[in-house]
């Protein structure tokens, strides 16, 4: 049987039935605009802060519709950003901090889940990154020292052998584990934190697309939300906002999952620890072994649509689901003649510096939080609860790190945009090529797309 495409993903068996839209003209003490990761966490946090702030979230569709439901599920400490570029401007020290906030958000999110009765399939085992060449093993070790100079603790290097120890990765020269990563459903995750927000007194009105956004007002077609603060929780989808489109760039990233793997080929794979999984291709994939027993794995196969466009609910090619499949059975042999269940994509969103912010202004009430550069799931919590913070006029260490009020330039207009991302990936294609017949150090193609794009 053909694999469903789209459906928005495979980590909603079944679509929800969405919320009411917003039933007329309203008003609020904090409109929130976006019910994913980021717009429920703030809610989350600005709630238990202030039990008596009147909270009303907008969704143009469900919660969980963007990235958040569609994502890896990768709960991990990975830096929504460029290290160096905020040291250069902020100090090493701020970094520092803001690199350990993350690896501890993910215990945050975790104990969240735990206490308010969260069931996400969370299993913390770590993330394992492997490489398959030697200038893959090359960046690998030069990644992992990197990390221990910006504060991350308890990494280290694994022979090939206790690389393929726990996950029976072909080709592995090298490996490495940090601990500071869970693997969760997504959909699980949000869907499930959007019910804790409402249970605390949070309005969410679905099916109600913001159209405009001005100091106190959000529009919808349904009518105006008013409020004092306003903020913008739209990631992947902002470009869609009038006069955002170069603001950031909506990445595509796709996705597949296979049927259950029979237990036999669990035997010869092994990932008993539940492990995300990653390599250090630069078309890298990530993975996990979802809680059904299933494999689902991602990548970049069409990185960017012209002039910033977005997918339908999801829906990919053939082509995209083949390339994956292709991926999925290099990088695990074991599962050829399982077969793939599901494709699908979705956007994120990228920065011209490739560097997340939070923000807020409290001369017009509008604040955002994003660009988290595909590292969200973990960052939109720390976001939130920045934003929270800021929101409240509260100076405290998450108002003091390095992404607040971070500011990056407009991207390119079209066709300079398609052509220098569409040119980016065609260059990491190449490049890995090259490296796969043996180069002992990163291709100079690779290189060079780095430093024309500015990529981290």
């Amino acid at each position: 049987m053909a694999p469903v495409s789209g459906a928005v993903s495979h980590w909603f068996e079944t679509l929800p039935t969405p919320r009411p839209s917003l039933p007329g003209d309203r008003d609020a003490d904090v409109c929130i605009v976006g019910a994913g990761y980021t717009g429920l966490w703030t809610a989350y946090y600005l709630k238990r802060a202030d039990p008596g702030l009147r909270i009303t979230v907008v969704e143009a569709r469900f919660a969980g519709f963007g990235a958040s439901g569609r994502n890896g599920g990768w709960l991990s400490g990975l830096p929504p950003g460029h290290r160096e570029l905020l040291a250069e401007q902020h100090g090493r020290d701020g970094v520092i901090a803001w690199q350990r906030m993350l690896d501890a958000a993910v215990d945050e999110v975790i104990d969240v889940a735990a206490r308010d009765g969260i069931d996400a399939d969370i299993v913390k085992g770590g993330n394992l990154e492997v490489a398959r060449n030697p200038a893959q093993a090359k960046r690998l070790r030069a990644e992992v020292e990197e990390d221990r100079r910006w504060g991350v603790d308890g990494i280290e290097l694994l022979s090939a052998a206790e690389a393929a120890d726990r996950v029976a990765v072909d080709s592995v020269v090298l490996g490495a584990f940090n601990p500071h990563c869970a693997r969760i459903q997504p959909a699980k995750l949000v869907r499930g934190l959007a019910e804790v927000v409402e249970r605390l007194g949070v309005t969410i009105y679905e099916q109600s697309p913001v159209t405009a956004i001005a100091p106190g007002r959000a529009e919808t077609p349904h009518g105006v939300l008013r409020a004092p603060v306003i903020l913008r929780a739209t990631e992947g989808f902002t470009a869609r906002m009038p006069g955002l489109r170069r603001r950031w760039l909506p990445m595509n990233s796709a996705m597949i999952a296979t049927e259950r793997l029979p237990q036999g080929v669990w035997d010869n794979i092994g990932w008993v620890g539940r492990e995300t999984l990653g390599d250090l291709a630069h078309g890298f994939f990530y993975a996990q072994r979802t809680a059904d027993g299933r494999i689902a794995l991602g990548g970049r196969a069409v990185p960017y649509r012209y002039a910033s466009g977005i997918d339908r609910d999801g829906a990919v090619g053939q082509d995209t689901i083949d390339y994956l499949t292709g991926v999925l059975r290099t990088v695990l042999p074991q599962t050829r003649g399982v077969p793939i269940a599901h494709g699908w994509c979705g956007v994120l969103a990228v920065p011209r510096d490739w560097t997340g912010t939070v923000r807020f202004d409290p001369v017009t009430g509008i604040g955002e939080a994003g660009g988290y550069v595909g590292h969200g799931v973990t960052a939109a919590n720390l976001a939130g609860r920045t934003l929270a913070d800021l929101v409240l006029k509260r100076s405290t260490a998450l108002t003091a790190l390095p992404w607040v009020e971070h500011r990056s330039k407009a991207w390119e207009p079209e066709p300079l945009r398609w052509l220098g991302v569409r040119g980016l990936y065609t260059a990491y294609k190449i490049a890995d090529r090259h490296e796969a017949g043996g180069r002992a150090a990163t291709s100079p193609v690779a290189r060079l797309a780095d430093l024309i794009t500015r990529r981290p």
